[in-house]
């Protein structure tokens, strides 16, 4: 992965371990020490179940500390309070059903939006930042039409809280996101095939 030296956004690191050729562990390591560290690593491993997300979670938190990185789990509440992470980031649905209790015992509150409307209501709900996407075609979302930059520039005017951009990011593309107004980009294969 090679992004200009000169960057002044924000970089998420957003997992996949199936994706990694090798130890899933150390390649987190690697990216940590890379010259692109992401400022967060949001830890989206979705075929777990709770039990074994938290193994997960506990050994990349591990590794996150003292690093730099802010470790952001994905989904699950409970291994975000339990385990001390810096942040949990969920679907927008499951955002607005958190209570406001469980929501003041987590510092950094993520969310997954796909229109302005849900934007504007998960900054009003105290969401920290929002995934904006998906922004570009992307074998994730495979089927599905990418919103666009323009998209992405409507989330970025409507709110006042961090938009990172997420699907088909790469180097020929991230700096369109930023100029559309995005705090930063997410990349997973950037990251998990380096």
């Amino acid at each position: 992965m090679e992004f200009t030296q000169d960057f002044n956004y924000k970089l998420i690191c957003v997992t996949n371990r199936h994706l990694v050729k090798g130890d899933f562990f150390l390649q987190i390591q690697n990216i940590l020490k890379s010259h692109f560290k992401p400022d967060m690593l949001v830890l989206r491993e979705k075929d777990l179940k709770e039990d074994e997300y938290m193994k997960l979670a506990e050994e990349v938190i591990k590794i996150c500390q003292g690093s730099g990185t802010k470790c952001i789990l994905h989904y699950f509440k409970n291994a975000a309070l339990n385990l001390g992470a810096d942040g949990i980031h969920l679907p927008y649905s499951e955002f607005m059903d958190m209570g406001c209790t469980e929501k003041s015992r987590i510092k950094i509150k993520g969310v997954s939006v796909h229109s302005v409307y849900e934007a504007l209501n998960a900054q009003k709900a105290g969401a920290s930042y929002i995934m904006a996407g998906h922004i570009y075609k992307t074998a994730c979302k495979e089927g599905l039409e990418p919103r666009g930059t323009g998209f992405l520039k409507e989330i970025c005017t409507a709110v006042n809280i961090p938009v990172y951009a997420i699907g088909g990011i790469n180097i020929n593309n991230a700096s369109e996101c930023i100029e559309a107004g995005a705090s930063g980009v997410c990349l997973m294969s950037g990251y998990m095939h380096k």
